[in-house]
């Protein structure tokens, strides 16, 4: 499974990076918002910090403007995704910047047919939202079985991204059902690495060992 950090704050990105804890990175308005910073200018610097795709939205509502806002921000990278709403007009602009190998990232899906369009449009990703339907009392994790499913059912090359991770327990029971890609916030990310057996165990060991009065080196 890979892991993208959902932020556009580049200190954040950079450490998660040097951890070895990210393959890519999401960002949306709103957490560009957040950063306080130009957006163009960002996706720049996050897409120099990290190897992998990093998700940049549009934000035209008509085809026409989605496609034409998607060929702007794939010239500022070669790893730039875009990030396309799934609405029919979002699904019309992933066909075509799909279909001139430009990677797509198909968000906003809450249902098992939109992410089988977004499938049959050629997105690259599609972003199932996993919290904002728990949010609701729905499932997000039944969607990403469901997606699962109908993926392998058909051999969909289409990556599962599951996003709107809210804890580590939401990246372990997707990565049991198969999602290729959880996007989570940097502060989930670190917390999939907490264990306080881990912490009990490493303050004993240090313990004994200050009692031999030895140095490792």
């Amino acid at each position: 499974m890979k892991f993208f950090a959902d932020t556009a704050d580049i200190g954040e990105i950079r450490s998660l990076n040097e951890a070895g804890l990210i393959d890519g990175v999401t960002t949306n308005p709103s957490l560009i918002k957040k950063a306080g910073r130009d957006f163009r200018e960002a996706i720049a610097e996050i897409c120099d910090a990290t190897t992998g795709p990093v998700s940049a939205e549009v934000v035209a509502l008509d085809a026409a403007g989605m496609e034409k806002e998607g060929r702007s921000l794939a010239t500022i990278a070669d790893n730039v995704a875009v990030k396309l709403p799934l609405t029919i007009d979002g699904l019309k602009a992933c066909r075509r910047l799909s279909g001139d190998g430009i990677k797509t990232n198909v968000t906003l899906c809450f249902s098992a047919n939109q992410a089988l369009l977004a499938a049959k449009a050629g997105a690259s990703f599609i972003s199932p939202f996993i919290g904002r339907l728990d949010d609701i009392h729905a499932d997000g994790l039944a969607l990403i079985r469901e997606i699962r499913g109908i993926y392998d059912n058909y051999g969909f090359r289409t990556e599962i991204l599951a996003a709107s991770i809210r804890s580590p327990n939401h990246v372990k029971e997707c990565a049991l059902i198969g999602a290729d890609v959880v996007t989570a916030p940097p502060a989930v990310l670190w917390r999939l690495a907490d264990h306080p057996l881990t912490d009990k165990g490493l303050e004993a060991f240090l313990k004994d060992w200050a009692a031999t009065g030895q140095s490792v080196l």
